[in-house]
C-alpha cells in the first residue's frame, strides 16, 4: 500500500474550515480544490470547476485579496435516487490574500476543460537609489 505524503498545509486548511464553521464564519456551500503557486514574477491559481461555464464564475480583486465565487445549480427535485453524491452543489466562495502587491490590470483568467486558471502578475519592485 502506497502512503500519501503528509501535507501540513492541507491539514491546516481543513482545521481552519472546521474552526470557522464552529464560529459561524464558514464559506457558504462547498470548496473546490485549488492549487496556488508562486514565481518571482507572478502567482498562478488553478481551481477545479468541472461543468462550470464562465457565466457562473466571478472574480474580484480588492487590494491584495482575490475572491473567486461561483454557483453550480443544485439538483433540485429529481426523480433519481442517488447512491453517492460527492460533487459540490450550490454556491462557493474562496478568498486568497497575497504577500506581494498584484498588478490588477494585468490579471488574466481562463476557464478551459473544467479548470479555471488565473494568472496574477506581481507589481514590479521599484528600486530607489539614494543620491
Amino acid at each position: 500500500m502506497e502512503r500519501m505524503p503528509w501535507d501540513p498545509v492541507r491539514d491546516l486548511l481543513t482545521m481552519q474550515e472546521r474552526l470557522e464553521s464552529l464560529f459561524g464564519r464558514a464559506s457558504p456551500g462547498w470548496v473546490p480544490p485549488v492549487d496556488l503557486s508562486e514565481s518571482p514574477e507572478r502567482y498562478l491559481l488553478t481551481i477545479e470547476l468541472p461543468g462550470f461555464d464562465r457565466a457562473n464564475v466571478s472574480i474580484d480583486l480588492e487590494g491584495q485579496q482575490l475572491t473567486v465565487r461561483g454557483k453550480r445549480p443544485g439538483l433540485g427535485c429529481c426523480p433519481e435516487r442517488y447512491q453517492q453524491l460527492e460533487r459540490g452543489q450550490g454556491e462557493f466562495s474562496r478568498t486568497f490574500t497575497f504577500a506581494a502587491p498584484i498588478e490588477g490590470d494585468a490579471i488574466t483568467a481562463d476557464l478551459a476543460n473544467g479548470v479555471l486558471t488565473i494568472q496574477l502578475p506581481k507589481t514590479p519592485q521599484r528600486r530607489i537609489d539614494v543620491g
